[in-house]
């Protein structure tokens, strides 16, 4: 593919109806930067980190309990320290959901499991209070790891908020994994508590799980508790984890990098290796991409195939925080009836790798005169399939060359200027990085852990 082959030329008037554009006219206003389009912009971002990463905490109203002393404290890679001093939660930005009223639905979930649900933010909100106080009653708290052993589900979801309220740390695996492969990763972060579904359903497939969760807490000694969810089968524990209560939902302050989740590489050398994720730089760099790249906020409808066990389910979850509802499902992509039932969202993406994308085609092609654009991660498209096909209510649609760029102003979205997306590739990891778990471990006393 040449360097210089063209994929997209924005509409002109983009800088007008785009986050971007705003963001744009922000900086105009507030920093005085003028920028002629996205090359100047990028160049900043990537030329001025704390100027750059500053203005994002601004723009979206980053609201802390401490206020940081510095943006950067020092550039010296490893050891990095972003934001010293300031404490905030990320939950409680995502559970913001601004712009969105409290019978707005905010998550809208299907299945071939079960029927669809659908949550406003306020079912959000509450659901999330009741959750972290059973996880309180059950010992949950500050630097404690919880787990789930879980799908795609508005629960999985709740769960992972609710622990992040409390300072606790998350980490899922798919119910598709093996039961080596969950102790592989979760022996590493020592859980205390485990949230496991009985089984699912993946196309016209019953798949009990209940063996697989035995085996896995027999391997886990770290566990003090495990909540079955009923999800084939009808007898399990979570109602009582989120049983009514008086308990007001609350967020821990915790440091801008303070673990808030832990994911893992695919363990194709050795052991997967356990990668922590701070409740800062996830923030800043999740409601960045979502809304300049992805050009997400409210009214805008998130989905993205994906399963607990891949990192694009935590980008997903992050939604929210811009304001954008999301759509979750669980099962066969092929799924035939995701378009009509109203779940397609004005920003679709797709699954993991392109050949995967085009056997989804035709449901997408269905749904296309409500879609604004699509995007593909997991494995690079050919051209040809990077080409937009004439949809009227498609303006956009991009096919970055991995799953999610850390670079400032990723190939992801090029709304800025009037030329044309062109094949690209990251050369520059410049934001708030995550740690491995043996590092995250040295850098924490033992009691904190």
């Amino acid at each position: 593919m040449s360097e210089r082959s063209e994929l997209w030329t924005p509409p002109a008037d983009v800088r007008d109806r785009s986050r971007i554009g705003d963001y744009l006219r922000w900086l105009r206003a507030h920093r005085g930067l003028d920028f002629a389009g996205y090359a100047d912009l990028w160049q900043w971002s990537v030329d001025d980190l704390p100027g750059f990463w500053g203005s994002i905490w601004d723009y979206f109203e980053i609201v802390a309990y401490d206020q940081p002393s510095a943006v950067l404290e020092s550039a010296v890679m490893p050891g990095a320290r972003w934001f010293p001093g300031a404490t905030l939660n990320y939950a409680e930005h995502v559970l913001r959901m601004p712009g969105l009223a409290p019978d707005d639905p905010v998550v809208l979930a299907y299945s071939q499991t079960r029927a669809p649900v659908t949550l406003t933010k306020a079912d959000l909100r509450e659901q999330v209070r009741r959750v972290r106080a059973g996880l309180r009653r059950l010992g949950v708290g500050r630097g404690d790891r919880v787990a789930a052993y879980a799908p795609n589900i508005p629960e999985t979801y709740v769960l992972m908020l609710a622990a992040a309220s409390l300072g606790a740390t998350f980490s899922s695996c798919a119910p598709e994994f093996g039961t080596r492969s969950v102790v592989d990763r979760w022996r590493q972060i020592e859980p205390s508590v485990l949230v496991a579904v009985d089984g699912y359903r993946y196309g016209d497939k019953a798949i009990d799980r209940r063996a697989e969760v035995a085996a896995i807490r027999e391997a886990l000694p770290s566990l003090r508790h495990t909540v079955t969810l009923p999800y084939l089968h009808t007898e399990g524990d979570w109602a009582e984890l989120a049983r009514e209560t008086d308990e007001e939902l609350a967020f821990e302050p915790v440091p801008f990098d303070h673990p808030l989740y832990v994911l893992y590489s695919s363990g194709t050398t050795g052991l997967p290796k356990p990668i922590v994720h701070g409740h800062g730089g996830i923030l800043v760099e999740h409601v960045k991409m979502l809304a300049l790249h992805h050009d997400l906020g409210p009214g805008d409808r998130f989905f993205w195939f994906t399963t607990t066990g891949w990192m694009m389910w935590n980008f997903l979850a992050s939604g929210p925080a811009v304001g954008a509802a999301i759509v979750l499902f669980d099962g066969n992509p092929g799924h035939p009836d995701l378009g009509r039932s109203g779940g397609w969202p004005r920003r679709p993406a797709s699954p993991t790798s392109a050949p995967a994308r085009r056997s989804c085609s035709p449901a997408a092609r269905r749904a296309s005169p409500r879609v604004r654009a699509a995007r593909c991660a997991g494995s690079a498209r050919p051209v040809r399939r990077c080409r937009p096909r004439a949809s009227p209510g498609c303006t956009r649609r991009s096919a970055p060359p991995s799953s999610s760029s850390p670079s400032p102003a990723a190939p992801t979205c090029a709304p800025a200027s009037s030329a044309a997306s062109r094949s690209s590739r990251c050369t520059r990891v410049s934001c708030p990085a995550a740690a491995s778990a043996p590092a995250w471990r040295r850098s924490i006393p033992p009691a904190a852990r």
